[in-house]
């Protein structure tokens, strides 16, 4: 066996592990059996919501399960693979084999960052709001590149993103927008992003070519479901109406179909302008508020607890989590955990992983692991 096969391996056992561990396996197998014999009563599906959850329940820890029995019997198979190999001097099915190992390898570390998705709401789509900072132009077309680089983000990773917001800049970018992201694990990946974002670079908008400072600010929340009891007093609302700006034809353009609801008693404010329909638009903001109210308790309980654990990774509004340095070098650095690169185009075009990997290990109180520090 080589140097290589034998730092893979060991490197997967820990990964595999972790897994069990955080699985708390004899537990987790009572519990999916518990969930297969009730998945066979005919009478579950009476109830729609309730059949639904139990099914996704179900296959997140079937899923995980199976992916850390196909984990070890994939290394088990390489490494006889591999000395099988060797043994008979075949150099072609050793390489195979080894590209299998890595395989394996890159799989365990994607799944062991999964792991530390376990929030209360880490599986649910999320909404991502971004507003520009003082610097009128300068940071309105910074916002609008963070808004790029979180849809490039999505789409690499197969999520789908809706427009729900957009108030455009007098010259360039965006002065505000709203994104709603949907895929799996959404929120648990993108809440880590909240915070404010600091770029640096030789304005393009400045005819002297001098070197700007911006800002942006970034706010991730939950979508949440119709199941979580948040109260809201219809008093404590102030409910405006305003014509849709940008793109959307003329009756989105002349009507005042977009809505703005600002809850008094917290100061929260969503705005929703994504359809023709006054009333569909509010139906929209009403969710986005009782997501933000529902936000708002998980922030509260996360900072007990880090206050609590004497932990450090307060990602609050009005804190720099992230530097972009385009000029006078290229660096990217997360202020949180440390971890920098010297692409920037490719974070702006949103390679992101490795961030909200060392982000969300930091963020539970988890040693970075290796493959938090080499998330892809």
């Amino acid at each position: 066996m080589s140097a290589e096969s034998d730092a893979l391996n060991e490197q997967i056992k820990q990964s595999v592990a972790l897994l069990r561990r955080h699985l708390d396996w004899d537990v987790a197998e009572g519990r999916l059996a518990d969930l297969n014999n009730r998945a066979e009563d005919p009478a579950l599906w009476n109830d729609a919501a309730a059949a639904q959850k139990l099914m996704r329940e179900r296959n997140q820890i079937a899923s995980a399960m199976e992916g850390v029995l196909k984990l070890e019997t994939d290394v088990s198979d390489a490494l006889e693979l591999i000395a099988m190999a060797e043994a008979d001097g075949d150099a072609a099915m050793v390489a195979e084999a080894m590209g299998s190992l890595r395989a394996a390898a890159d799989e365990a570390k994607r799944r062991e960052i999964e792991s530390l998705l376990s929030g209360e709401a880490d599986s649910n789509d999320c909404y991502i709001e971004l507003n520009s900072g003082a610097g009128g132009t300068e940071a309105q077309d910074w916002a609008e590149m963070l808004m790029r680089m979180y849809m490039r983000w999505a789409e690499q990773h197969g999520y789908k993103v809706q427009f729900l917001e957009e108030s455009e800049g007098e010259q360039a970018g965006i002065k505000s927008a709203t994104l709603q992201v949907s895929g799996p694990n959404a929120y648990g990946w993108l809440k880590t992003e909240s915070g404010v974002h600091r770029l640096v670079r030789i304005s393009p908008f400045d005819s002297n070519a001098r070197r700007q400072t911006s800002f942006a600010s970034v706010w991730v929340y939950p979508v949440v479901d119709d199941s979580i009891e948040i109260e809201i007093n219809e008093a404590d609302l102030k409910v405006d109406t305003y014509r849709a700006s940008g793109a959307g034809g003329q009756h989105v353009n002349k009507t005042e179909s977009a809505i703005r609801i600002t809850h008094v008693p917290s100061g929260i404010i969503v705005a929703c302008q994504t359809d023709r329909s006054q009333h569909r638009n509010r139906a929209m903001a009403m969710a986005m508020l009782k997501a933000r109210m529902y936000e708002a308790e998980l922030q509260r309980r996360e900072a007990v607890t880090a206050a609590q654990e004497n932990a450090k990774t307060d990602i609050g509004w009005g804190h720099q989590i992230r530097n972009y340095v385009l000029a006078p070098y290229q660096l990217v650095k997360d202020l949180r955990t440390g971890v920098e690169t010297g692409n920037p185009a490719a974070v702006l075009d949103g390679d992101l992983d490795e961030f909200m990997a060392a982000a969300l290990a930091a963020r539970s109180g988890a040693t970075r692991s290796e493959a938090s520090a080499n998330a892809r």
